[in-house]
């Protein structure tokens, strides 16, 4: 049973529960598909039904940010942690790794995926990357190509919101793979080109807060948060 937060069914799970599910999912045949989204990502799909569609039809749907645990609440029924898709993925990473499962990662710049790619190879000894490829490509097909060949067990799929959501949509099943993880910007942060912020930031639910101190630019982005609020408070007094 999911939770509804303004159309978006988020599944209600601890971060442990999450990585179990996920790990099983990699198991269980066929292709599947995980999503993480934060309130950005939940406005994106109000304005765009095949956004919503992906989104809603992930095998696993999981709260990334404090935004989507607070709306939630405000809504009456509570999620019972956020789970950042990032630290699914260290999770997931370290099962894969224990049962020498292999990974492809795909997006980011040219290089990026590389240079993750070294460092997680380092961390997670048992981990094998089949391969990796950048996020600038106009056509899918030689990409959907290169996974299946490799023979990837997982893919990390890092194209930015609702590209990547929509692109595991279609191409799943083509890849090859168990399963697929929208993963946003997490390949930088796996290559050490761009910092997590510190525990105390995310702990008190501002690390959006430190990302827009390191990056202004992200504001555009970042006003989506007190729109998904807005939001948030208009659906509350519906349901009354």
């Amino acid at each position: 049973m999911r939770i509804d937060v303004l159309g978006v069914g988020f599944d209600n799970l601890t971060m442990t529960e999450a990585v179990s599910r996920g790990a099983a999912l990699l198991e269980e045949p066929g292709c599947h598909y995980v999503v993480t989204p934060n309130p950005e990502i939940v406005e994106v799909c109000r304005e765009n039904p095949a956004a919503m569609r992906a989104v809603n039809g992930a095998d696993l749907v999981l709260p990334d940010g404090i935004g989507v645990i607070k709306g939630a609440a405000m809504l009456g029924t509570p999620l019972k942690e956020k789970t950042p898709g990032i630290e699914f993925a260290a999770g997931l990473m370290g099962k894969m790794a224990e049962r020498g499962r292999s990974l492809y990662l795909l997006g980011a710049k040219p290089g990026v995926a590389d240079l993750a790619a070294e460092r997680l190879q380092k961390q997670y000894p048992g981990l094998k990357i089949a391969g990796t490829h950048d996020g600038y490509f106009k056509e899918d097909a030689p990409v959907v190509e290169a996974i299946r060949e490799s023979g990837a067990d997982c893919v990390f799929v890092c194209l930015g919101a609702p590209k990547q959501e929509l692109w595991m949509a279609r191409n799943g099943p083509a890849t090859g793979a168990h399963l697929l993880c929208g993963l946003g910007g997490s390949l930088d942060v796996f290559a050490g080109t761009v910092e997590r912020a510190p525990k105390f930031w995310s702990d008190h639910g501002l690390e959006w807060f430190y990302r827009l101190c390191k990056e202004p630019k992200r504001i555009g982005r970042m006003m989506k948060l007190p729109l998904f609020l807005v939001h948030v408070r208009q659906e509350k007094g519906k349901r009354k």
